[in-house]
């Protein structure tokens, strides 16, 4: 049978499928006429942006960091650029160990940029750039270039770095920059100023580089870049320009500086001096001192555990941040206190014995036997225990703290570095709160003796006492103490004086500020100090003291010889000069040190010698510090020395001051 097809119904099938192919493809062009439109007219503005955007880069200009000089003009920090090797760890391919490896083969990496990179890294975001090699040779960079495609995640940028051409002098003055870690990306991002620290990988870290950032920072400028589909940088269209920081010019003479701590040679102490005229900080020493520029790059670890577990706590600002015990150094200031309060005159004496007896406890003096009949200028000019522990026990605790609170002592001077400690003057309302129980919180009457040598709870830094020698001499008027003298604009020059006037005046009877003065004066030509400034050329006044680092007992004798350098008593001395105007006062300590005369007196005569007369010390003279040795054998039965964190520890009121 024959079977006939259906045209009608095939005819009808294929326009069906026909029908369907062009409704399908009508409605696939309406999609892309519909996807066509909303690109090119409704999102016209957003895509148009966003590929202006990919055209033009916005490029930030770090600005010149200020300069820091000294009062002369003398380069502290400036700023140089060169190249780095840098690698972005996110962006690498392998092993960082293997890239290093391989990057060593073209260019010099030592053990120690191998552990700066790491403590480095430690610090920072992993997707920032960090350098494993400073300043690289043009040689270098050719080389690297060369094999550059070898290396993803690694290339040689051109930096602006931070010098300190003097190395370790002034360090604890001048401080550092570092590279911005985590901690200081997130508070510049609270901040204010966050855009102006774009393209900007150093901070100030420590110092004056520190409590002035904001000054030395300037203001980020900008480039728009046109770049290629490619991202290379085709031209520049426009630029504004940074602005670089301003530069500090400070009190500091770094000559003064060199020779003062040239003079402590291996010994520690703090030497701070004043001109207190203006508050000018003219020399600022902590010994031992660190070189800066091992924090600029970033400090590799075992250079940073050696300056952290060394014994001479390099890294301790001691003018500030160190609280010692005054001693005899507080003589003159409480005699003021005597002369002000009405509990003595210039002409009543004692009759000292060699002892002062409180409630059965014998207070010795220094000197056995005693001075015999003291007067006022003999107590301080022969620096007679006896008179100052019975002149305290007339004042009382509390009137000696509101007498010597104008001065400074236990109070922020103001200084412009950061983290100032206070240090210690004890009142009754102090020792009722810094104690638990009650027998503690009472104030003993033994406590107030010792007081008046400078002893007991009394815990100065060596910047209190320079500046309340300042005030003294000043005739009570206060300066506040600074560091920076002068802000000059980075772009106008224009100089702005930081500390224009007097903060204020302690009222005090010139009469009184004489006879004090007087009495410093003869320590010079018959007291303690008689010998260190025989033969000056100019004219000064002085104070010995020595500060006790453990308790003596009543029936020991102190023997410095008999115990480890690290137990001796630490040696003081304030100065002024010249009499009729002083230009200069100076408080310096020499930590176990020994005597004051011996030890701390003559670093202060080449100050002065350095900065009156512009006498510098012989290349062959001899230190200025002699120290006996120590013999540790005799030493193990000696307690630990209290003020090992910087703080005097009261408990030395049995034994007298040791000059």
């Amino acid at each position: 049978m024959t079977e006939f097809k259906n045209t009608e119904r095939e005819l009808h099938n294929f326009r069906m499928r026909i029908t369907a192919a062009v409704v399908f493809v009508l409605f696939c062009f309406s999609l892309l006429i519909a996807r066509f439109v909303w690109l090119q007219i409704v999102r016209h503005d957003v895509y148009a942006a966003q590929a202006e955007e990919n055209r033009i880069s916005l490029v930030p200009v770090v600005p010149n960091r200020g300069l820091i000089l000294d009062r002369n003009g003398v380069v502290l920090a400036r700023n140089y650029s060169a190249y780095t090797l840098e690698i972005t760890r996110s962006k690498i391919n392998g092993k960082l160990e293997d890239v290093i490896d391989d990057l060593s083969k073209l260019v010099t990496i030592e053990p120690k940029d191998r552990r700066r990179f790491k403590k480095l890294m430690d610090d920072s975001k992993s997707f920032a750039s960090l350098p494993i090699r400073t300043r690289l040779t043009d040689e270098e960079v050719a080389k690297f270039t060369v094999q550059r495609y070898r290396f993803p995640g690694v290339d040689v940028q051109a930096r602006l770095f931070r010098e300190y051409p003097l190395g370790d002098v002034a360090a604890h003055v001048i401080g550092y920059i570092g590279r911005i870690s985590q901690k200081d990306a997130a508070a510049i991002d609270d901040g204010d100023d966050a855009a102006n620290y774009k393209g900007t990988d150093y901070i100030g870290k420590e110092g004056l580089e520190k409590s002035y950032e904001s000054q030395l920072h300037g203001t980020t400028g900008y480039e728009e870049i046109e770049i290629s589909a490619s991202g290379r940088a085709v031209r520049t269209l426009s630029r504004t320009s940074a602005i670089p920081g301003n530069n500090l010019i400070l009190s500091i003479d770094i000559e003064l500086q060199k020779i003062v701590q040239k003079a402590f040679g291996d010994h520690r102490g703090a030497l701070v001096a004043i001109d207190p005229a203006t508050g000018d900080i003219l020399a600022y020493v902590s010994q031992p001192s660190y070189d800066l520029n091992l924090f600029v790059d970033g400090i590799d670890q075992q250079s940073w555990n050696e300056l952290l577990e060394s014994p001479d706590h390099p890294l301790i600002n001691r003018p500030m941040n160190g609280a010692y015990p005054p001693g005899s150094t507080y003589k003159p200031f409480m005699a003021l206190a005597g002369l002000e309060l009405g509990k003595r005159t210039p002409q009543q004496t004692i009759r000292d014995q060699g002892f002062f007896m409180l409630g059965g406890h014998r207070f010795r003096d220094d000197k056995v036997g005693g001075h015999g009949i003291v007067d006022m200028f003999k107590a301080i000019v022969e620096s007679c225990d006896t008179y100052f522990y019975m002149l305290a026990n007339d004042l009382g605790v509390d009137p000696i703290h509101d007498f010597m609170k104008p001065f400074g002592f236990g109070q922020l001077t103001g200084i412009d570095l950061e983290h100032e400690r206070t240090g210690l003057l004890p009142s009754t309302a102090w020792k009722r709160s810094a104690f638990k129980t009650a027998a503690r919180q009472k104030w003993q009457g033994g406590d107030t003796i010792s007081l008046g040598i400078g002893q007991g709870f009394n815990a100065f830094t060596p910047l209190q006492i320079a500046h309340a020698t300042a005030t003294l001499v000043n005739n009570g008027i206060v300066m506040k103490p600074h560091l920076v003298k002068i802000i000059e604009d980075g772009v106008t020059h224009k100089h702005t004086v930081t500390v224009p006037k007097e903060s204020f005046r302690i009222p005090l009877k010139q009469e009184n500020i004489d006879f004090v003065k007087r009495a410093m004066v003869a320590v010079t030509h018959e007291g303690t100090a008689a010998r260190v400034f025989a033969g000056a050329g100019y004219e000064s006044g002085g104070k010995t003291g020595t500060a006790q680092v453990f308790t003596i007992k009543q029936n020991e004798k102190y023997n410095q010889h008999a115990v480890g350098e690290r137990f001796r008593d630490h040696a003081l001395y304030t100065a002024f000069a010249p009499v009729d105007k002083p230009r200069i006062a100076i408080a310096v300590i020499v930590e176990n040190g020994g005597f004051g005369a011996a030890a701390a007196a003559p670093i202060a005569r080449k100050a002065l010698d350095y900065y009156l007369l512009g006498k510098r010390p012989g290349d062959t003279d001899k230190p200025s510090v002699v120290l006996p040795g120590a013999d540790e054998q005799d030493a193990e039965d000696v307690k630990p020395d209290p003020s090992e964190d910087r703080t005097y520890k009261p408990g030395a009121e049995t034994a007298g001051n040791r000059e």
